[in-house]
């Protein structure tokens, strides 16, 4: 489908972004100004991971996986096994080429993770996102952007973690934002009706600058409306009567001149051919007049040939259309002729008063009453109204396909009916439909439904709808071609089954939301959504007070510019310190740019942190704002940074040599005389200890050292974890009189601010030891990875 990109600017400050539908809002928003009402209007952000075709895998830990998606960061995914297996995958449920942060939140506060996030389109090449890997510094977690196109998986592997930390994921959220391509439009057939009676659309109608306007098209260009939608009927005449009108609005003639005006502002064109003289909807779907006493078959080639012959001529015009739905909201079928007998259906008024004309001969009506029914003859019925409702719309398939080939034109075809609130008959239809067409050598591009909440439900059931459609049926693209919400009413009560209050503001929410749900269809198979009759029904526009037929928007209008994302800002910043510590916030928080995906630093300026803040501990939150929207630092405030549990402790005197088989055994403020050796699995915390005697770990699971003197040589080889000094986590100095040689460690790494007597020694670790910032006094040689500690 052609379309153009108007300009989305942001007024005065860049609109940072908002979470939707029950998440988090921060950033400032994008003010209407000088339109009727207030409405504040924030980019969609959607969390991908609380969708329900989302799903994990974990390495490790499998049965726990979901915890990590759960919207709940107290439940925790914890890994177990080899450190090789500590990763968690997030299925996006399909591809995305707009998600665009990701947020990773560990258990444990007070513990230092390290980590790499990769993105993937099949699950198989992964390209680093993220890498945290040589992360030192306890928190929480971490916010990270990237532009990744395709993006389905995004996986975090856990390289390592500081020692007594529980090893997992809290919680994993990947946010998907509006995609430029999406497109955003309406159904504005009633135009040639408006120029018709002399109406004035004005952007600004009460302002010196009226800006865009008077024609409606112009005002809708303006406020970033990219696409218009026609509906056709074939010789317009009343509901009540039959008769032909005087003026015949939306007919033929008058449409394709509408056309004209479509096309001529630079806007997509859809043709939406109703096969009826008047409205066209589930409950009424009368044949046209001129086609109403045609024998089936003849019925069919009408349908080709008037659908070729208009198509046609529209693009003979200059006014190609990007898109032609075969009939309007065909749930129940189109055209109903005789068998709307055994449907029941009477409407409209001349379609029941005239039954010899528009009922004497079989049409497409479907016979939803005999779905599951157990009897012969009326599953018959129901298989032959099938095959004839198909037959037509087939008809009408082949002829927009024939035509765009003979004129060597991309026009794409569409679908379009509501979406049932009876259980399974929207995916019965899709199934029955698709089947059939393509068994008559016939296809759809575009799946599209109606919705509307006060009868098609909440926007939940209907997002759980239109996903196990996409589901089921994967070739096809998803739009939503009608969809509209009052600004006012019911003293502003939410329509049935709608959460959104019936006032500008809840306008703009209630749009933005279907914008949203079409968006996050996976696999960016969400078309666009077509607001229905803006200047008209449920209606985006308000009669301007004392000026005679003008009209100017609501507020609401600018979700159309304001619901795209130009910036993406690391908006949480996740931090911990101890009990009467000063907090140390970043001076910098990372912004992204949509349109390009580069990233760059953007300056934040905290508020105060508060008197006593870290008094006590628990969790403290510190606002701060940048020139993209606010930000938070999370600040979790601890007695003490996590560390490992002891099984069993020996304080004071001991004598001999002492043997560490299994789990772990801590060493506090005690004096050891003779050899402490640590065994395969098993794990030695030392605080605030004097050893005299030499000290040798192999294949051990975690080895602390703080605050300590040893009389080595001390070997620790193959463990899981080594810390010997840590300072940045109150791990203090230690003094090894000997050697200290570390090898083969498999994770977490620190060898930090100590005093050395002797050679300092490391090889064939996995990850080289850091010091954090706190050299080593080294008296001998330091070699290997070593050598720069």
């Amino acid at each position: 489908m052609t379309r153009t990109h108007p300009l989305r600017t942001i007024l005065g400050i860049t609109t940072t972004i908002s979470l939707i539908c029950g998440a988090a809002t921060f950033g400032p928003a994008l003010r209407a100004s000088a339109l009727h009402g207030d409405a504040q209007i924030k980019p969609i952000e959607s969390d991908i991971s609380a969708k329900s075709w989302a799903s994990v895998k974990a390495g490790s830990g499998a049965s726990t996986a979901d915890l990590a998606i759960d919207q709940d960061e107290r439940t925790a995914w914890i890994a177990g096994g080899t450190p090789s297996r500590r990763w968690l995958t997030l299925d996006l449920g399909g591809a995305y080429d707009n998600v665009r942060k990701v947020r990773v939140v560990f258990p444990d506060a007070g513990a230092v993770y390290q980590y790499v996030i990769e993105a993937s389109a099949n699950g198989t090449g992964w390209h680093v996102i993220a890498d945290h890997s040589a992360n030192h510094r306890p928190s929480r977690g971490s916010v990270d952007l990237f532009t990744r196109p395709a993006t389905r998986y995004v996986r975090v592997r856990i390289t390592g973690a500081s020692p007594g930390a529980t090893v997992g994921i809290g919680e994993l959220n990947v946010y998907n934002y509006l995609r430029e391509d999406l497109v955003l439009g309406s159904d504005a057939s009633w135009v040639d009706n408006d120029v018709a009676e002399g109406r004035n659309y004005w952007v600004n109608p009460l302002e010196a600058d009226r800006g865009a306007g008077p024609h409606l098209l112009d005002v809708l260009k303006d406020r970033g409306f990219e696409y218009t939608r026609l509906r056709i009927f074939n010789e317009p005449r009343s509901e009540g009567t039959g008769d032909p009108l005087a003026t015949p609005y939306q007919g033929p003639e008058r449409s394709a001149e509408v056309a004209k005006w479509v096309t001529a502002r630079n806007m997509g064109l859809g043709v939406d051919l109703h096969y009826a003289d008047s409205w066209a909807d589930p409950s009424k779907q009368p044949k046209p007049r001129a086609w109403a006493r045609l024998e089936f078959d003849d019925l069919t080639e009408a349908v080709y040939d008037y659908t070729y012959a208009y198509i046609e001529r529209l693009i003979e015009q200059g006014t190609t259309p990007d898109k032609v739905a075969v009939g309007n909201e065909i749930a129940n079928g189109f055209m109903f002729g005789s068998e709307a007998a055994l449907a029941g259906v009477t409407a409209p008024a001349y379609f029941r008063d005239q039954p010899e004309i528009y009922r004497s001969q079989p049409g497409g009506g479907l016979l939803w009453n005999y779905w599951r029914s157990t009897d012969p003859d009326q599953r018959r019925l129901y298989d032959e109204a099938w095959d004839r409702f198909t037959t037509l719309s087939a008809a009408g398939v082949r002829a927009v396909r024939d035509v765009s080939a003979a004129h060597d034109k991309d026009i794409k075809v569409e679908t379009h009916v509501i979406t049932s609130g009876i259980e399974g008959k929207t995916l019965e239809f899709w199934n029955q439909y698709l089947t059939r067409i393509k068994a008559k050598g016939a296809d759809t591009d575009v799946i599209a439904h109606s919705y509307y909440p006060q009868w098609h439900g909440s926007p939940e059931y209907y997002e759980s709808v239109v996903n196990a459609v996409a589901a089921a049926h994967p070739a096809y693209e998803i739009e939503v071609a009608e969809t509209s919400y009052p600004a006012s009413g019911g003293g502003g009560t939410p329509l049935p089954d709608s959460p959104y209050p019936r006032t500008v503001q809840g306008q703009a929410d209630a749009l933005q939301r279907v914008f949203q749900i079409v968006n996050d269809i996976p696999g960016n198979r969400g078309l666009g959504v077509l607001a229905w009759e803006p200047a008209r029904w449920e209606s985006l526009f308000r009669a301007v007070p004392g000026m005679t037929n003008t009209y100017e928007p609501n507020a609401s209008i600018d979700v159309f510019t304001g619901s795209h994302a130009s910036h993406v800002v690391e908006d949480t910043v996740y931090a911990a310190a101890r009990v009467g510590d000063t907090i140390a916030l970043p001076d910098s928080v990372r912004v992204l740019t949509t349109a390009d995906g580069s990233a760059g630093p953007a300056p934040v300026v905290w508020d105060a942190v508060p008197d006593g803040g870290t008094g006590t501990a628990g969790r403290l939150t510190v606002r701060g704002s940048t020139a993209f929207g606010s930000v938070t630092a999370v600040v979790d405030v601890v007695d003490a940074y996590a560390a490992l549990h002891c099984d069993r402790t020996i304080t004071g005197r001991y004598s001999g040599r002492l043997t560490v088989t299994g789990g772990v055994t801590c060493l506090e403020r005690a004096t050891m005389s003779g050899e402490v050796s640590v065994r395969t699995g098993a794990s030695l915390r030392v605080n605030d200890t004097v050893i005299a005697g030499p000290v040798e770990a192999e294949g051990a699971g975690a080895v602390v050292v703080c605050g300590s003197r040893v009389f080595g040589p001390v070997s620790v080889s193959g463990a899981s974890s080594v810390t010997f000094g840590n300072p940045r986590l109150g791990c203090t100095r230690n003094t090894i009189i000997g050697r200290l040689t570390v090898t083969g460690t498999r994770g977490w790494n620190v060898i930090a601010g100590n005093e050395i007597n002797g050679p300092l020694s490391c090889a064939d670790n996995a990850v080289p030891p850091v010091n954090n910032g706190f050299t080593n006094a080294v008296t001998g040689p330091k070699s290997g990875q070593c050598g720069t500690l």
